[in-house]
């Protein structure tokens, strides 16, 4: 996850906490009294193309090793639509939830349930702010993505200028995480660029477009945006072609779904942070697989991004996400 090439940032697995051993001697355990061998997925948001990925790894590395996995998704990054959800799994009991939380207190309390069930629950791409519920957490470097994003950025614009960071919702752990990596990569290595601050879009593209036409107009030395997803991305680009700016202000937007590729290709954005999706949902499945047969669980696990630029997307195609498995 460092520019240019396919330098990764973490390539593979980084452990920050003892290994978890939980139930007993290699043999599927459940206490809640469901089905041991079934998965669920619950990603924060149905049909997108990053946790679309992240299904298509966990259901091939579940077949693999002999489970099911059924995925059920919110229409809306929501915790209020993921909530029920969770209800409606633990009344299933199955052996393991792997979740990406929509909200990192806000989904505790159903998360907790979940766990006091005797469900094994295991955190992928998103995290609680308590890390006593879930038994391990698997998702990119969101602070280093953030650092590669500030980077890269800075050769896009020449290291001088202003620049703005347009976050999603406050209290969406992987962006925020994102954010204040960006802005920590500005102040340490890049004296250059003069950071505006961050500004959240409530996850909608045109709340995004206007944040950036109301930033032109007050900063019009503006030279680079940082937009920590996809609506944020989308929606910077409509205000940067509505204010005849597209091109001249570059940005780096995070995530390689189909269109985000296509906006590289086109020009409207000038870089991507691409994470690994696929690999997420197949360590999420590792975890849970571990946990209920009472093997070692690593707490926590991060891993690589890359950042793709024009120039060398040809060669990381294999970062792209999936429309479909």
């Amino acid at each position: 996850m460092r520019t240019g090439g396919r330098a990764a940032v973490l390539a593979g697995v980084m452990v920050t906490a003892a290994a978890l051993v939980t139930g007993c001697g290699g043999s599927v355990s459940n206490s809640g009294g469901g089905d041991a061998k079934k998965l669920v997925l619950i990603p924060g948001v149905a049909n997108e193309p990053f946790y679309i990925s992240m299904q298509c790894g966990a259901e091939a590395r579940a077949e693999q090793l002999g489970y099911s996995l059924d995925t059920q998704a919110p229409t809306q990054f929501d915790a209020s639509l993921q909530t029920p959800i969770v209800t409606g799994v633990i009344a299933n009991k199955p052996g393991a939830i792997l979740i990406a939380p929509t909200h990192a207190s806000a989904m505790a309390s159903p998360i907790s349930q979940a766990k006091n069930s005797g469900i094994k629950v295991i955190e992928v791409d998103t995290a609680l702010e308590d890390t006593s519920i879930a038994l391990s957490s698997i998702a990119s470097d969101n602070v280093a993505g953030g650092e590669l994003a500030a980077q890269t950025l800075s050769k896009l614009v020449g290291g001088n200028g202003s620049v703005l960071v347009i976050n999603t919702k406050a209290g969406t752990s992987t962006t925020d995480q994102r954010a204040q990596g960006f802005e920590d990569e500005l102040k340490r290595n890049h004296p250059g660029l003069v950071s505006l601050g961050v500004q959240y879009n409530n996850n909608e593209a045109a709340q995004a477009a206007s944040i950036v036409t109301a930033t032109l107009a007050a900063h019009p030395d503006l030279v680079g945006i940082f937009a920590t997803n996809l609506s944020s991305a989308e929606g910077a680009a409509t205000g940067l072609r509505n204010a005849g700016k597209l091109g001249q202000v570059k940005v780096v937007g995070f995530d390689a779904s189909p269109k985000q590729v296509q906006d590289l290709k086109d020009g409207t954005v000038q870089a991507l942070i691409a994470q690994n999706p696929g690999d997420i949902g197949k360590q999420g499945v590792d975890q849970a697989v571990a946990a209920l047969e009472g093997k070692p669980v690593t707490r926590t696990i991060q891993t690589d991004m890359i950042a793709i630029t024009q120039e060398n997307l040809s060669s990381n195609e294999q970062y792209f996400y999936k429309s479909g498995c």
